[in-house]
C-alpha cells in the first residue's frame, strides 16, 4: 500500500514521533481520558512498524493548505485479516461535517486497489451515524451486527475492482 497520498485537499503520510501530541489529543476526545505518554510511544511506534510487519498502514492525515494534524486514515488488520483489511479512519470533531472523511477514504480505497485485494471491512459502532453515510456513501454495505463492550457494531464489506 502507497504510504504518501495526497488528495484535493489533504496529505495522508506514515507517522512520525512528533505526531504524538496530536494522537493523544485525538485519543482523549474519545471520552476515556488521556492516554500516558508511553501508552501513546507504543501506538505511534506500532504505526511506524505496521508496514513493514503487514503491508498496510494507518496514515496520518493533514490538511495541505494548513499542515495541522486532523486524524488517521488507512488500512490495518484490526478485527479482519491482512488479505481482506478493515479501514479504520478517525478525524478531530473540530474538522468533522466538512467532508475530510470521505475525501481520506476514498484517497485509501484507490490505494487499496492498487495492492489486487478483493474486499476491505470496516466495523463502525452503530451510534456513529456519520461513519455509516460515510461508508455507504463509499459503496461499504452492512454485513452483520455484533456486540462488543461499547455496545452494537456494525460490520460492513467492499468489493473492489
Amino acid at each position: 500500500m502507497p504510504l504518501h497520498l495526497k488528495t484535493a485537499r489533504l496529505t495522508l503520510r506514515p507517522w512520525t514521533e512528533a505526531d504524538a501530541d496530536d494522537h493523544r489529543a485525538l485519543a482523549a476526545e474519545r471520552g476515556d481520558g488521556m492516554p500516558s505518554i508511553e501508552d501513546n510511544r507504543r501506538v505511534i511506534e506500532a504505526q511506524v512498524a505496521a508496514p513493514a510487519l503487514t503491508g498496510l498502514a494507518l496514515l496520518v492525515i493533514t490538511r495541505r493548505d494548513v499542515g495541522d494534524f486532523i486524524g488517521y486514515c488507512g488500512l490495518t488488520v484490526g478485527r479482519a485479516s491482512v488479505d481482506e483489511p478493515e479501514i479504520a479512519y478517525e478525524l478531530f470533531r473540530r474538522v468533522h461535517g466538512q467532508g475530510y472523511a470521505t475525501e481520506a477514504v476514498s484517497a485509501v480505497l484507490d490505494a487499496a486497489v492498487t495492492t489486487g485485494r478483493k474486499r476491505l471491512w470496516a466495523t463502525v459502532g452503530s451510534w456513529n451515524a456519520a461513519s455509516l453515510r460515510v461508508l455507504e456513501k463509499l459503496g461499504f454495505e452492512r454485513d452483520h451486527v455484533s456486540a462488543n463492550d461499547r455496545g452494537e457494531l456494525v460490520w460492513l464489506t467492499r468489493s473492489l475492482p
